[in-house]
């Protein structure tokens, strides 16, 4: 027996953009670092997308940007955040709420996006 009944369908993601290329949720150390590495001394974009389809399916959607100036990272920088495993699962490999909020040198937008 299925329950056909009317339900609401959410779904969201976060993905990190430096120029035209989108940066992987790093999964590896190397992932992490690399992301990292591009990431140093440059601005990126942020982006946090959120749909939700309702019952009587109407489809709601939202974009957040949230723009992000990190310092440029030394190498012993990079590794002491690689070493946190903060950057697990986190697109473009940081948390800004977290350690990774010390590399930041300008923020636009939404903190907790």
């Amino acid at each position: 027996e299925t329950d056909d009944a009317p339900s609401f369908v959410l779904a969201a993601d976060t993905v990190v953009a430096v120029g035209r290329r989108i940066l992987p949720k790093a999964e590896t150390l190397d992932d992490a670092a690399n992301c990292l590495g591009l990431l140093s001394g440059r601005s990126h974009r942020v982006y946090s997308g959120i749909c939700l389809i309702t019952p009587g399916g109407k489809l709601r959607q939202r974009l957040v940007e949230t723009r992000v100036r990190f310092k440029r990272l030394p190498r012993e920088e990079i590794d002491a955040y690689v070493a946190s495993g903060e950057w697990r699962g986190k697109a473009g490999g940081y948390a800004v709420q977290g350690l990774a909020g010390s590399f930041v040198v300008k923020l636009v937008g939404s903190y907790t996006n």
